[in-house]
């Protein structure tokens, strides 16, 4: 199989394809953490070649539902740090991620198409997804859900449940998972690099991936 990894730049992803034995490539505007096949630029210059399959993994910095506060005009917007979107520049920043994602899909020269994006508004303003998966499910002890739009794909079957814990919770316990404290927060504490971390694909779904998709 000939795969297209857009908008990734750890190479989890591709290595699990090439793992299997298929040909794959990632791309991103950043260079590539895992030395392999990688292209460093735009996607759009990729996307029109022939793929058996894309998989991509969009920026969700304005597609999340976090901090929508940003996105309507008020005065509270002068308190914000320098360089962050407000108001009409982050509606049209939306947009635009918006644009890009239904590109991809509509666009990509390839039969077989997989977007990845946490829960946002792409699920309102363009459609439902066609499957929410977790870490968990395919054996990395996390909890994140996150949405999957398939075109001519199956559905992600579940490869193995990793273990939680038991955490008070009210009256009784809950689940609660690596990156989760007992309240079931998340553990990242804000940093720098805090947006990359979170873009990184979990193993399991990268081996669920090449493993179910890559059989096709």
């Amino acid at each position: 199989m000939k795969a297209l990894i857009a908008c990734e730049f750890s190479g989890v992803v591709r290595d699990a394809f090439i793992t299997k034995g298929h040909e794959a490539i990632s791309c991103d505007f950043l260079p590539t953490e895992s030395p392999g096949p990688h292209h460093h630029g735009d996607v759009i210059e990729l996307l029109q070649d022939p793929w058996d399959l894309v998989i991509a993994h969009p920026p969700c910095t304005y597609l999340t539902s976090s901090a929508e506060w940003a996105y309507s005009d008020g005065p509270y917007h002068q308190k914000v740090g320098e360089g962050v979107l407000v108001g009409a520049e982050r509606r049209a920043a939306r947009q635009k991620a918006i644009d890009f994602v239904t590109w991809i899909y509509e666009c990509a020269n390839s039969p077989r198409i997989a977007i990845e994006n946490p829960v946002g508004v792409l699920s309102t303003v363009w459609r439902e997804p066609d499957q929410y998966i977790h870490p968990y499910e395919y054996g990395d002890n996390a909890s994140k859900k996150t949405c999957l739009w398939l075109k001519n794909l199956p559905l992600l079957r579940p490869t193995g449940l990793a273990t939680p814990r038991l955490a008070p919770s009210g009256k009784g316990y809950a689940l609660r998972w690596a990156n989760q404290t007992d309240s079931g927060q998340s553990r990242e504490q804000p940093s720098a690099d805090r947006w990359k971390v979170r873009s990184t694909t979990w193993p399991g779904w990268a081996e669920a991936m090449a493993d179910q998709w890559g059989s096709l």
